[in-house]
């Protein structure tokens, strides 16, 4: 029963990543539109882009180290 859990709990830790790839597909499709506004800013907003994305990719890492841990280090 308890094992049972554990593994609902992880599967359920792991639809973070969805919102992961959603959040992502929208710093980039808001990067292409702004850069289509105005094409002169496209390295600053470029530079925007990437630390958007890096901040929902290290969200993104907890989801996975929630499961991890529902799995492996609970008893």
């Amino acid at each position: 029963m308890l094992e049972s859990a554990k593994l609902v709990g992880a599967g359920a830790a792991t639809i973070g990543l969805a919102g992961a790839g959603v959040g992502i597909g929208i710093v980039f499709g808001s990067s292409i539109i702004s850069v289509a506004r105005n094409p002169s800013l496209a390295k600053q907003l470029f530079g925007y882009a990437i630390l958007g994305s890096a901040s929902t990719e290290a969200i993104a890492l907890f989801a996975p180290m929630m499961a991890f841990l529902t799995s492996f280090v609970f008893q």
